[in-house]
């Protein structure tokens, strides 16, 4: 293990020793000896040069972390406020180059110690063990502030279609934390990675029922992003998990969805492959949202229309072409089929007036300012039942906007409910308390 991390780190540890060339001075006999002389006859003994050494070694590194705590950091900051660099500000923020930075003083320890004199290599070699342990956890730290920077770039500088890869990030992290692990413990053991890699196969079985989820969150995450299925700024319906509103997150064993009561519904990453969910996204792409909502007539209001009612609709400039027409082509058949002016109604055609309602909310959502016309557009009759018959209004807005397609759908209806007993219709609507009061008066 040790010669593993020592032939990774050795430039670094030949530029640190060069950098501090007193650490060479500091191992001379002479320098050791000198401030043991210094020392009361009490404190020395059999360990006093080495503990001497050992002292000096801490104390310059230390110093140097001292050094680049208060000094080279907060210059690092400096230049942060002095330049516009967008990495750069990211990098500081995730702290990449103050992690990085903390490795020198563990450096020092590692090529300090071999200048120690009467050094026991039992214990130069536990040192130097927990040294590069602390090394190996310093570069894995390093690499997860690189890893988050990374993540933090690319959310800046990509469209909002872009693809979540917070997932594959995460697990970049986790593998590379594994592999600290493996090389922290076989720096501790002083055992070669292998060593220990070899007894894996038969912790498998337990490995994949520890990270069962997170396995199956993995793939799911994939097939996610793979196939697009959702992002975050999605408006996606859940209801088995009582999730209905935006995507605020996609991370690796979680998606995090704000509801619109604000509050926050956790669904493992894996559910979204087990469970159907509705994702409102297509509805934003086209830029309209639909309204399909019915109208219940009372179906007792529901006749044919008298002449005068006719003439008087005709003054309507959005039913006055229909009319117009209609009324020709029913005096064209009349004409034709009825044998005299006494026939009855049942020989011949007429306007109704749910009918011609129909045909004037149609034009009214023709003529609306806010309907998007490109887009489906009808006003349908539904089967009838107990409650009346069902006129349903199917039209697309062009908003998207929560409050602004409430707004709009409340005022079609509004002008809809207000304007049908003009055409003699009635809206269903079931004997409240009222009505049966009025019945004894």
């Amino acid at each position: 293990m040790m010669p593993i991390i020592s032939e990774f780190l050795q430039p670094l540890m030949n530029s640190t020793t060069q950098s501090f060339a007193f650490l060479a001075a500091m191992g001379q006999a002479e320098l050791v000896d000198s401030i043991v002389n210094i020392l009361p006859e009490a404190l020395q003994g059999e360990y006093t040069i080495p503990a001497v050494g050992l002292t000096l070694v801490l104390l310059v590194s230390s110093v140097v972390h001292l050094i680049i705590r208060y000094w080279i950091i907060h210059l690092l900051h400096k230049l942060d406020e002095k330049t516009d660099s967008e990495w750069y500000a990211v990098i500081l923020k995730h702290k990449l180059p103050q992690r990085a930075l903390f490795i020198i003083p563990l450096v020092i320890i590692y090529n300090g110690l071999n200048l120690v004199p009467e050094f026991q290599d039992e214990v130069t070699n536990f040192i130097i063990r927990l040294t590069a342990a602390t090394m190996v956890l310093v570069g894995a730290r390093v690499l997860d502030a690189l890893l988050s920077s990374v993540h933090t770039l690319y959310l800046m500088n990509t469209g909002p279609d872009k693809a979540p890869i917070k997932s594959y990030i995460q697990l970049a992290k986790v593998i590379v934390y594994v592999f600290a692990g493996l090389f922290i413990v076989s720096s501790l053991a002083d055992k070669s990675p292998w060593y220990f890699l070899t007894g894996i196969g038969a912790a498998m079985a337990v490995i994949l029922l520890l990270f069962r989820d997170t396995l199956l969150s993995l793939v799911a995450s994939v097939q996610l992003t793979k196939n697009d299925l959702i992002r975050v700024g999605d408006w996606i319906e859940m209801p088995q998990f009582g999730a209905d509103g935006d995507v605020i997150d996609i991370a690796l064993n979680t998606v995090l969805v704000q509801n619109f009561d604000k509050t926050i519904s956790v669904i493992p990453t894996h559910k979204f492959l087990e469970h159907s969910f509705r994702n409102w996204r297509g509805m934003k792409d086209t830029g309209g949202r639909r309204i399909m909502r019915s109208v219940n007539i009372d179906i007792s209001s529901i006749r044919f229309l008298t002449y005068h009612e006719i003439e008087r609709l005709r003054e309507s400039h959005l039913l006055k072409e229909y009319i117009n027409e209609k009324m020709s082509e029913v005096h064209g058949y009349n004409s034709e089929h009825l044998k005299n002016s006494s026939s009855t109604l049942t020989n011949g055609r007429w306007l109704t007036n749910v009918g011609t309602f129909r045909a004037y909310v149609i034009e009214y959502l023709k003529k609306h300012p806010n309907s998007k016309k490109d887009l489906t557009m009808l006003v349908r009759q539904l089967e009838p039942t107990e409650k009346g018959l069902p006129l349903q209004v199917y039209v697309f807005v062009d908003t998207t906007v929560w409050a602004e397609y409430e707004g709009i759908q409340s005022d079609i209806f509004d002008h809809l409910l207000a304007i049908a007993p003009e055409f003699g219709l009635n809206i269903y609507q079931q004997p409240s308390g009222r009505d049966f009061r009025a019945l004894t008066v």
